[in-house]
């Protein structure tokens, strides 16, 4: 991996965690996962009990659904760490009615100083119907506006589509 920031999008269950993942180990150890989701209901406990029978015990896991850009204060600059992933952060956020645009900067800023490989995953949302209700419209633009923050600092921008890597910003 020659990006020091990569940022990989796509749709649900495009593959895009497995994708991110592969870019994370095919670095050296010590590889950090920072987690975002939080089991709310029986479903989502599935989809992390998924992501964690498919990691290795290797990975040291940080779990964080609130303060992602201060859990960087805990991480070491070099190591190799894997966000899994904005969108949920986002909406996490979004649900505790915080400053999304003040959090979105305050976290590009800690990203933009980071000189270790990082590589985050968030879900392209943009790209089907108008949602029919205002919080669920206020979210799909600050995914919007927060992948577009971010994709601008990345080297690298990477749309999984079907399971396929598509880079779209920066090189292999």
């Amino acid at each position: 991996m020659t990006a020091r920031l990569t940022l990989v999008t796509g749709g649900a269950r495009s593959g895009k965690s497995r994708y991110a993942e592969s870019l994370i180990t095919a670095l050296p150890p010590p590889w950090i996962y920072v987690a975002t989701a939080e089991a709310g209901d029986a479903e989502m406990a599935a989809r992390i009990a998924e992501h964690r029978k498919r990691r290795p015990a290797s990975w040291r896991i940080i779990e964080v659904p609130h303060e992602l850009a201060g859990a960087f204060s805990h991480i070491d600059e070099a190591a190799p760490v894997l966000v899994d992933c904005l969108t949920l952060w986002l909406s996490n956020r979004l649900l505790a009615d915080a400053d999304l645009e003040k959090e979105t900067e305050e976290l590009a800023g800690v990203l933009g100083h980071r000189s270790g490989p990082l590589v985050l995953v968030t879900n392209e949302v943009g790209s089907g119907i108008v949602p029919d209700n205002a919080l669920a419209r206020r979210f799909r633009d600050a995914q919007g506006r927060l992948n577009q923050r971010i994709a601008a600092l990345a080297d690298r921008v990477v749309l999984v589509v079907a399971g396929v890597p598509l880079v779209v910003k920066g090189h292999p």
